[in-house]
């Protein structure tokens, strides 16, 4: 999971602010939501950018007792760790048997995603649905989840403006 990218979203795409802790993804949520969706264990990884030095502790250990693994990067500041430690995963994915639920927005993925749909893998993208990279819609084969809809990763409906399917349109929510 890249949760740098998923916080960063919702702060300044759908909120325009910085996310107060009611409005933050419930990882956990989302963890299980790949296991139950796919009805297979889950190794579930959470890359976070250590270039500064330090690590937040209380989310590292928040993060380890969901059981994700946190991958602390460092890089130079020119250097996305985060993404270049995604994007290494993926390729190390790619020459092994397994499944891929990446939670990204990010199009730096795409040819990595391509990929694995080439192999015999299943592979989805998780995020806010308005904000996927539009070359994830031109990807045969890859499943896409809204991260607040499908998933179900937040306990507070967000203010989200996106285009709702009439089917699925439930005018309570807006009163």
């Amino acid at each position: 999971m890249d949760g740098e990218n998923i916080d960063a979203t919702l702060g300044n795409s759908v909120l325009e602010r910085r996310p107060a802790p009611a409005e933050r993804p419930r990882w956990e949520r989302l963890r299980d939501f790949a296991r139950d969706t796919w009805q297979q264990p889950v190794k579930a990884l959470f890359f976070l950018n250590a270039s500064g030095g330090g690590l937040p502790m209380p989310f590292v250990r928040a993060l380890l007792s969901m059981e994700y693994r946190p991958i602390p990067l460092a890089g130079s500041s020119d250097q996305k760790v985060v993404d270049i430690g995604i994007q290494r995963t993926l390729e190390a994915i790619a020459r092994r048997p397994g499944n891929v639920m990446l939670a990204s927005h990010d199009g730096d993925f795409l040819p990595h995603i391509e990929e694995l749909l080439q192999g015999d893998h299943q592979v989805a993208i998780v995020g806010f649905k308005e904000f996927l990279n539009a070359g994830f819609a031109e990807l045969p084969g890859l499943h896409v989840f809204d991260i607040e809809e499908d998933a179900d990763c937040f306990t507070n409906v967000l203010p989200r403006v996106r285009i709702i399917d009439l089917d699925s349109f439930d005018p309570e929510c807006f009163l």
